[in-house]
């Protein structure tokens, strides 16, 4: 049997696990702030409600992207039903423990969709549960035949089951996690570059991920992916997992990247970056025109 590790060798030296791990203030860094071992609001605060049909509280993280850029291409496509507001939830701040928030997601994670154009109205948390859910509500973007809806909803749910390895994996030990672990930064890389490898692989075979037709698992993939894959993310983290050597998921991310629908999307609800590229909420159309930091002096 080999030899138990040496603790000095742990990090911080000498640290071994407690048999009952507790929560001590500072726990978790950077983002110390807005996670906790329980669940349930801190305060009270309603959720403000706008005139359009469908109600979005969110932030635009990648997960929260994913939502607007549906909703901007259901909007370019046509349906005039899929207007809605996008209302800021800094979670930063801690907005997404406020009662009218754990209301209606008691994850306490963006994004949340009230659609209150039924009655009772309906509300809806997790990306993946909002996209299927819109997708369905207007029959677009989630194909029907059983072969063509099976593969979107893999590639759907490939998504959602990869997308932590990418965000809390990855991301956070490359580039917040208050030391370098190369253990860490080493076992997420590998695992990136797999899901990387998967994609490219796939985008090889057919233009977009599920197949020939656009659907809601790019829309999914591409605020994750496409942005590690365009260096958007986790500073110079598209050279140090050489993102460019994937010409098949470079072509797709900069194909969407093209779509008016993705260029709207993309900006509701941003809070970081070009002022240009940040539209803090959208209850109207027009707020692209008039309503970004740049335009505001933000």
């Amino acid at each position: 049997m080999a030899d138990a590790p040496d603790p000095a060798n742990n990090l911080p030296a000498g640290y071994v696990p407690p048999r009952v791990w507790e929560w001590q203030p500072g726990n978790g860094g950077q983002f110390a702030s807005i996670n906790r071992p329980v669940s349930g609001p801190t305060h009270d605060k309603e959720l403000p409600v706008g005139e359009h049909p469908l109600q979005l509280y969110s932030q635009g993280t990648p997960n929260g992207q994913k939502v607007t850029i549906l909703l901007e291409e259901l909007l370019a496509a046509g349906h005039a039903d899929a207007e809605y507001d996008a209302w800021l939830i800094r979670i930063g701040e801690g907005d997404q423990f406020g009662s009218g928030f754990v209301g209606i997601n008691p994850n306490s994670k963006i994004p949340a969709l009230v659609d209150r154009s039924v009655d009772p109205a309906i509300p809806v948390f997790e990306s993946g549960a909002i996209l299927i859910y819109l997708a369905e509500k207007f029959g677009a973007f989630l194909p029907t035949d059983p072969a063509a809806r099976a593969a979107t909803l893999s590639w759907l749910m490939w998504q959602m089951g990869s997308g932590p390895f990418v965000g809390g994996g990855f991301g956070h030990f490359y580039a917040y996690a208050p030391i370098k672990i190369e253990y860490a930064i080493d076992r997420y890389a590998m695992e990136v570059k797999r899901q990387l490898h998967v994609l490219d692989t796939q985008l090889g075979r057919h233009e977009f991920v599920a197949g020939d037709a656009i659907t809601i698992a790019d829309f999914a993939i591409w605020p994750w992916y496409g942005a590690l894959a365009a260096g958007k993310i986790y500073g110079t983290a598209a050279e140090f997992l050489d993102t460019g050597e994937y010409a098949n998921l470079q072509r797709w991310t900069r194909q969407l990247a093209e779509r008016p629908g993705v260029k709207r999307g993309r900006i509701v609800n941003v809070t970081m970056g070009a002022p240009e590229n940040q539209l803090h909420e959208r209850h109207d159309a027009s707020d692209f025109d008039t309503k970004t930091q740049d335009k505001l002096g933000g």
